[in-house]
């Protein structure tokens, strides 16, 4: 699977039920690390409130997620925000919904419709895109194949240089969509580089 669904940036909406104020904040998230740090942000920035619920889902193949009640009854909050993240197709994301309690109980299903419309107005208020998987390498090579090399890299389709050292031995580090990689790696390797 080379292509993905992901948003764009951050997007957020308000979703109220009975005087509680629900804060969605969806954006996206490379690794589950990253989607931890943006949890406990959002967890310090709202830390007044009475939930900060959350799911996310990493990886091209969408088989890296998780999700919590924050507090809430068990499956009524983390469960339906990573229903939403599955609804619309989507990884590389973290939904936090934020709740605000107004003083009036909304018992399991009106906890599971506040949190799965939350997460699904945040999710609308943003951009979905489609991306590629990337791939990284790091190679060496000769500064004599110096010029071979970089027309080689010149010639590549959405190649970027991550990291380069030029000396004797010179060491490049590239980023490209997951596919591209390989073809270009024999083309490397055939032009005398070798990788790490």
């Amino acid at each position: 699977m080379d292509y993905y669904r992901t948003l764009k940036g951050v997007s957020q909406a308000i979703y109220k039920e009975k005087m509680s104020k629900f804060i969605a904040i969806a954006q996206p998230a490379a690794s589950a690390d990253e989607a931890k740090a943006v949890i406990k942000q959002l967890a310090n920035k709202y830390h007044d409130a009475r939930h900060c619920c959350w799911a996310y889902m990493i990886g091209t193949e969408r088989n890296e997620y998780l999700s919590s009640d924050n507090g809430e009854p068990s499956g009524t909050a983390g469960k339906p925000i990573l229903g939403q993240i599955n609804s619309f197709n989507l990884t590389n994301v973290v939904i936090v919904v934020i709740r605000y309690f107004g003083g009036i109980k909304l018992g399991t299903s009106g906890l599971i419709v506040a949190y799965r419309e939350a997460a699904r107005a945040a999710i609308e208020a943003g951009e979905i895109e489609e991306r590629h998987e990337q791939a990284r390498a790091t190679f060496r090579f000769p500064y004599l194949a110096m010029n071979d090399v970089m027309k080689l890299l010149k010639s590549a389709e959405s190649l970027r240089i991550v990291d380069q050292q030029f000396d004797n031995l010179c060491l490049i580090t590239i980023e490209t969509d997951a596919d591209l990689l390989p073809p270009l790696a024999e083309r490397l390797t055939a032009a005398g580089c070798s990788f790490d």
